[in-house]
């Protein structure tokens, strides 16, 4: 399920115009994203675009891996 968002451009007099991409709260809560938190985009291609997030707090669960049995 994707989450449409609009792109926003806020148009300066003078300096460069700005575009702006929010997060959706759904989004912004399952990452728990913090105020002035750092993330890094990437382009992958002209439909595609990562967003990189450098510094990830440690998860609040911790999850052990399944020992798969083993076959003679």
């Amino acid at each position: 399920m994707g989450y449409p968002t609009k792109v926003q451009l806020i148009s300066r007099k003078t300096g460069a115009d700005q575009y702006y991409i929010n997060f959706p709260t759904a989004v912004a809560e399952a990452l728990e994203f913090q105020k002035g938190e750092t993330i890094e985009w990437i382009i992958e291609n002209k439909a595609n675009i990562i967003a990189h997030r450098p510094v990830v707090p440690p998860s609040p669960v911790q999850i052990r891996e399944k020992k798969t049995p083993r076959h003679s």
